[in-house]
């Protein structure tokens, strides 16, 4: 063999070997994106919040990362029209509208998809999405039943595919500056956690101009049902989903799998021990199902030491209160609290107290977290103008690079078990666990389903 050749030969074997080991195939190989080529996005479902929120941060960066968007899919045509139009206009070129999913796909142009639907389709089209061989963002809560959820997961895993969740307190400065304080032992052990999400917005969720307009012929209400139970057209169901379940569980689907996000990152932990909740529809009997007020108290902590852990408190209400979510950690020596970005020693032990134990003060440092002036609000484009751009930022270049997003499917895996657990403790009303082992939210000794 001629030197040339068996250096060509050794290479390309050489190269094989890597590919393998890496997981990748011949195929795949072939659908890996390079640092010249344009990404070509896909949009699944023009929503609201990708309208006034992811558009603007995929804008931020498409030009400098090459990256382009070339087709919308939505399964009711208004929103469809309305998508295409304003994407044309916001790129300077033509739009594919696609009727559905299988549309979207079937054109083979598109790299990776950005997904914005339906609370409980959100699993189920990133299944879509990586078996179509597509990256994916895919908007919170990832999913509202654990079939949903494990199913998900073993797809994306299996699939080697980029996701990033969007859970964006992760793309956060301030939330890596609290993060890092937390895990470096400094804060000491987490006593507790409180989060509060309230606002006074009686139109919130609330779509009645479009419900007006929307006919069953202009949309496809069997995709939209996906795999839940058959149940008759309903224009309320679903333009304004997030009020009734099994499509939505409201609160903690929207709001909490953000805040309840951040304690698994700081702490560690994949999911609480145990959840009660209790609440109800108080103030705005507009028809819906989902409570407009609700706490749940969970329980966190190792499995095999319940005598030890910590509880998170989620209080939210939709008729007093104004756009500031509070994230406030607790410890023995202070608070760390995500709405100043303020690590303080207030409600720590001081020398007065400690000393009738014979124990010492145990006082934390006054410490800045807001390290690039970021700040949460309850608004529909929530933390749009910092958060979700850099979050938005962080998966585009992971697209390039194939490395983990700062939010990756586990991730999304976790807050939806804690999401899981406190619907079912509404539903029930009952003391709601979680099986370790199979995996499973249980209620009253039974797995929850809907």
């Amino acid at each position: 063999m001629k030197r040339r050749k068996f250096i060509k030969q050794s290479a390309l074997a050489t190269t094989g070997i890597y590919l393998g080991a890496m997981g990748f195939n011949a195929r795949s190989y072939g659908n890996i994106i390079g640092a010249n080529d344009r990404v070509r996005v896909g949009v699944v479902g023009f929503s609201d919040r990708f309208k006034s929120s992811l558009v603007p941060a995929f804008l931020n960066h498409y030009k400098e990362l090459n990256f382009d968007m070339v087709a919308v899919s939505d399964i009711w045509k208004i929103k469809r029209e309305a998508g295409q139009a304003l994407l044309k206009e916001r790129l300077g070129h033509d739009i594919k509208a696609c009727r559905n999913n299988d549309e979207l796909y079937g054109t083979k142009d598109i790299d990776a998809v950005i997904i914005s639907t339906a609370d409980f389709q959100h699993a189920l089209h990133a299944i879509e999405a990586v078996n179509a061989g597509c990256d994916a963002y895919v908007e919170k809560p990832f999913a509202e039943t654990m079939d949903d959820n494990r199913a998900a997961l073993k797809a994306i895993k299996d699939s080697k595919k980029v996701i990033q969740i969007g859970s964006q307190r992760r793309s956060g400065a301030n939330y890596h500056a609290a993060a890092n304080f937390i895990k470096s032992g400094k804060f000491g052990p987490i006593t507790m956690v409180e989060l509060l999400w309230n606002l006074n917005q009686p139109g919130r969720w609330r779509r009645p101009k479009l419900v007006a307009m929307m006919k069953e012929e202009d949309t496809d209400w069997k995709r939209f049902l996906m795999n839940r139970p058959a149940d008759a057209f309903s224009a309320r169901k679903h333009l304004e989903f997030r009020l009734f379940w099994p499509y939505s569980s409201g609160m903690p689907g929207q709001w909490m799998s953000h805040q309840i996000d951040t304690v698994h990152w700081f702490s560690g932990l994949n999911h609480p021990r145990s959840v009660v909740a209790n609440g109800g529809v108080y103030v705005w009997k507009d028809g819906r199902e989902n409570w407009d007020t609700m706490t749940a108290a969970f329980e966190y902590g190792p499995l095999d030491d319940p005598s030890s852990g910590f509880q998170v408190i989620f209080c939210s209400r939709m008729h007093n209160g104004e756009e500031n979510p509070k994230e406030a950690y607790y410890s023995n020596g202070g608070e760390l609290n995500l709405l100043t970005n303020k690590v303080s020693s207030a409600g720590g032990l001081t020398e007065n107290f400690a000393k009738d134990m014979n124990m010492k003060a145990n006082l934390l440092p006054e410490v800045d977290l807001n390290v690039r002036d970021e700040k949460v609000v309850s608004a529909a484009n929530t933390g749009g103008d910092v958060l979700t751009t850099s979050h938005m930022r962080n998966w585009m270049d992971c697209v390039r690079n194939r490395k983990e997003t700062n939010a990756p499917v586990e991730a999304g895996y976790a807050h939806a078990i804690a999401c899981i657990m406190a619907n079912a403790a509404v539903h029930t009303g009952v003391k709601v666990t979680f099986d370790e082992k199979n995996q499973e939210v249980m209620a009253a000794g039974k797995i929850f389903k809907y």
